[in-house]
């Protein structure tokens, strides 16, 4: 009995450490204006079995705890799609996500071929590269201020159509691996079978109004029940998913579209959520578990070029799909930096592809790497490329018109190779003077103003 009681004191002791060190982690992130699941996640490096050792990748209430938080992430994006929104954005959406799922299957199968990969590797691999996170671009546009904007808009659209092809995404994954034959004529029924649900559903809900379930009015107000209830309806649609050979992941989507689409949404997303927040840090810290250090520290050079590669080949393809759809230059590179990561969901289909035995443990831990690397990076690499494109602006209109000046009353010989040097770098100390310049003037201006005031006043 002491024995006994000693063990689950030392588990509790260990569990409220790990929370400790998530919410400052997290805190920390947000004090540095970045979102807290970075936190999170470093937070899970730094307690697994390559750094202190804290929490143990075989747990196997961590796992479950994370594989309930990817239920319920789905299940919330169900509730909070908008299907008017959605409808409005879905060309867009559908031509940018399939872009880019178009882009990353090229990529892959390029390496493929000059590589020993083999078919099912270069196909999951490719999907995970298409996913971005929903969570991390949603926070980085909400930061900006665009989350309700164009960009936002665009982006959500693209990020749902994205998780929407989770589902038969997980379908092909799982059944890729071992040594079997593929039974391709089932996994194409599976997967026609969720399209044409889902696609039913959508069609469904958006023409009618909202579901008036006859037990609203008494549950309406009565927050444990609500909470109870909303998760044994998603937990029971993704066992029914399950259980009929689809991805419990479809089932609880299918649950989140349905409460959305009901009287109860508002109040079902107001108790849930911070089930659902508890449940994603779980989530993200297992993400920080799974993150091999020795791996990295190996093959240092292979991940940072591959980090460094994803990340800009993707902002440069969301970039040009974007604009490709008619839209204008300021909502892409708004929205397709909100999307330069790989997502959480490429995490759950490395796991499942790595289970089924359809990708190696090299490629598997390669894929983990740089999938944490680039969410790591991603906010701030926004803000780098924000403040690269204001100076660039500023600094070439700068130095244009220090061009116009110093070449006044001239006539440019061409010819002159060295004049033509002497004269650009003479404008280039010039716009660098008026930009030092105009920087010390905005940090004074506050002060004067507020002198002006007080002895005006």
């Amino acid at each position: 009995m002491e024995e006994t009681a000693a063990a689950h004191h030392v588990d509790l002791t260990v569990i409220a450490f790990v929370i400790l060190v998530a919410v400052l982690a997290g805190l920390g992130l947000m004090r540095l204006k970045q979102p807290p699941l970075v936190g999170f996640i470093l937070a899970g490096v730094l307690l697994g079995p390559d750094a202190l050792g804290f929490v143990s990748t075989s747990d196997e209430n961590v796992t479950v705890l994370a594989e309930m938080g990817v239920l319920m992430l789905l299940f919330f994006i169900g509730m909070e799609l908008s299907l008017k929104a959605f409808v409005a954005t879905l060309r867009p959406a559908l031509l940018i996500a399939g872009g880019q799922l178009a882009a990353a299957m090229a990529i892959t199968f390029t390496l493929k071929a000059i590589s020993d990969a083999s078919f099912a590797e270069a196909l999951i691999l490719g999907f995970i590269i298409a996913l971005s996170s929903t969570v991390v671009a949603m926070k980085m546009l909400e930061d900006i201020g665009e989350l309700r904007g164009e960009p936002g808009r665009i982006a959500v659209g693209v990020l749902i159509a994205q998780d929407i092809a989770v589902v038969p995404m997980l379908l092909i994954s799982t059944s890729l691996g071992g040594s079997e034959e593929i039974a391709w004529a089932s996994l194409i029924v599976k997967i026609t079978i969720a399209v044409a649900v889902l696609a039913g559903l959508l069609w469904y809900l958006g023409r009618r109004p909202k579901l008036k379930p006859g037990f609203a009015a008494a549950v309406e107000g009565n927050v444990e029940i609500l909470a109870l209830g909303s998760l044994a309806f998603c937990f029971a649609a993704a066992s029914i998913s399950g259980w009929i050979g689809l991805s419990p992941a479809y089932g609880a989507f299918i649950a989140g579209l349905v409460v959305g689409a009901s009287t109860l949404r508002s109040p079902v997303i107001h108790v849930v959520e911070p089930i659902q927040s508890i449940l994603l840090v779980v989530f993200f810290l297992s993400i920080g578990l799974l993150i091999d250090l020795e791996y990295i520290v190996a093959n240092w050079q292979l991940v940072a070029i591959a980090a460094v590669f994803v990340i800009l080949a993707k902002t440069i393809l969301n970039v040009a799909l974007i604009r490709l759809a008619g839209l204008p230059h300021k909502t892409a590179v708004e929205a397709g930096l909100s999307m330069a990561q790989i997502g959480e969901f490429s995490f759950v289909l490395a796991a499942a592809a790595y289970a089924s035995q359809a990708i190696g443990g090299d490629v598997y831990r390669l894929a983990l790497a740089v999938t944490a690397i680039t969410l790591l990076v991603s906010p701030a690499w926004m803000i780098l490329i924000h403040l690269i494109e204001g100076e660039a602006r500023f600094g070439y209109r700068e130095f244009r018109e220090a061009l116009a000046e110093i070449y006044e009353g001239q006539v440019e010989n061409v010819e002159d190779l060295g004049f033509s040097l002497k004269v650009r770098g003479r404008a280039l100390r010039r716009a660098y003077r008026r930009r030092r310049a105009s920087r010390v003037a905005a940090r004074h201006r506050p002060e004067v103003l507020g002198e002006g005031k007080v002895a005006g006043e």
